[in-house]
């Protein structure tokens, strides 16, 4: 597999998580906690402000590189499995009827 078609499933599935995370964002029985924590999630990722300023060499950049999955993983968590289960299902049948 070539450099572009690896560049290309890596695409796809970002788009997919993507999906995955605001279906399960619109999910009814998604708990509030879980809701809260992918607001917080997408909030850290887009406001210019960080906890750990960038300027400072090699932890200021990291810090999105934890923070987020750690925000994403926890709100996973307070989810329920069959919840998650059909927010990918969704997510599937819809990438299938494209």
């Amino acid at each position: 597999m070539g450099f572009r078609a690896q560049l290309a499933t890596l695409a796809s599935r970002f788009k997919q998580e993507l999906a995955f995370y605001r279906v399960l964002q619109k999910h009814p029985q998604t708990p509030r906690s879980a809701k809260a924590l992918l607001w917080l999630a997408l909030g850290y990722l887009v406001l210019p402000f960080d906890l750990i300023p960038d300027f400072i060499p090699v932890i200021g950049q990291l810090d999105e590189l934890v923070i987020i999955p750690l925000l994403l993983y926890l709100a996973l968590k307070f989810t329920p499995v069959s919840v998650r289960q059909a927010c990918r299902d969704q997510v599937q049948s819809a990438e299938n009827q494209k």
